[in-house]
């Protein structure tokens, strides 16, 4: 496993030294802005778009390196830390692969699906997954309770037990690293992003207005530009938009075995944890694209501007971003 400064270097294709200088200086207390500009002699001529991106890796590798140790440990004091997991944890790239392969062993208090295994509804489950063609209504008769439990666990019912079988599913997927990849994968490249106006807000408020645009939109979430991921996210902070990620529905020659719910309440499940993913990737993609240095905001900008040819020092403050890329740029 390579070190955080080697991953970083190359990443960044730099020198490994140029980077560690650069941390150096920044747990040193140093800035982006002040390293950049005063100590390119000493980073290698690092600028100040590669520090940024240096300082924002550093940041994660290490929250990531930290989980991953507090991950071994949990998971070697239960006793289940096999070599072939924890090789598995240490090559996990990214915080959502580490809790990914994490999530069986995560402490959870007492969920539907335990609850389910606990009055062995179980072996239903593993013989409805083994077998789509079994009647589940016929199959779930032998595993109906005569009474509650003492916690008021009500399983006396063919549509209970069948409940419990989704529950356990469910959980059961949820906890598949392999599968929660694959299916990850699976919704960037078919599910969308969609929002629509939130329930009772006035279109025609100005503060509402300024989401026009996203009252009703959806886009294939690999196409979302992250101009757009952002302000839909802004709108749904706002509580002005409802957002959500829409998977399509699979299409199978054989019809399920299981209640719709166990197919919906993994689709959740899924939804929900790409969501914050959704965000994340937009913010790092407009970040990568600012450019080197970004000219004072103008009221002016979508008028035309003169100034393109004038020096530097000519230039008005209120010139418009194009005539900071002229020719006397």
């Amino acid at each position: 496993m390579l070190s955080i400064t080697a991953q970083i270097a190359a990443e960044l294709k730099v020198r490994e030294n140029q980077v560690a200088v650069a941390v150096e200086l920044l747990d040193g207390g140093a800035t982006v802005p002040f390293i950049a500009r005063y100590r390119k002699e000493a980073t290698g001529g690092l600028d100040d778009v590669q520090m940024r991106e240096l300082e924002a890796r550093l940041a994660y590798l290490r929250e990531l390196h930290e989980r991953r140790a507090a991950i071994l440990t949990s998971i070697d004091e239960q006793g289940k830390l096999t070599p072939e997991l924890r090789a598995a944890i240490d090559a996990a790239a990214t915080k959502q692969e580490l809790e990914d392969l994490y999530l069986p062993y995560k402490p959870k208090r007492r969920t539907k699906g335990q609850i389910a295994r606990e009055f062995g509804i179980e072996p239903l489950a593993d013989q409805l997954w083994a077998d789509p063609t079994l009647d589940p209504q016929e199959a779930a008769k032998p595993f109906v309770k005569a009474e509650k439990g003492e916690g008021g666990e009500d399983f006396t019912t063919i549509p209970a037990v069948l409940d419990g079988v989704r529950d356990i599913l469910s959980e059961r997927w949820a906890e598949d690293a392999t599968l929660v990849q694959g299916l990850r994968e699976w919704l960037w490249a078919e599910g969308l992003l969609q929002s629509k106006l939130a329930a009772g807000k006035n279109e025609n408020d100005p503060e509402v207005a300024k989401f026009r645009d996203y009252h009703d939109y959806d886009e294939p979430i690999g196409r979302v530009p992250s101009h757009r991921a952002l302000a839909v996210f802004r709108g749904r902070a706002l509580e002005i938009l409802d957002a959500k990620l829409v998977v399509p529905e699979a299409v199978s020659p054989h019809p399920s075995p299981l209640p719709k719910g166990a197919r919906e309440s993994t689709a959740e499940a899924l939804r929900t944890r790409s969501l914050s993913r959704v965000r994340e990737r937009a913010g790092v993609r407009v970040w990568r694209r600012r450019p080197k240095a970004q000219p004072p905001a103008s009221p002016k900008a979508a008028s035309p501007c003169t100034w393109a040819g004038a020096t530097r020092a000519a230039r008005p403050t209120t010139c418009c971003a194009s005539a900071w890329r002229g020719p006397g740029a």
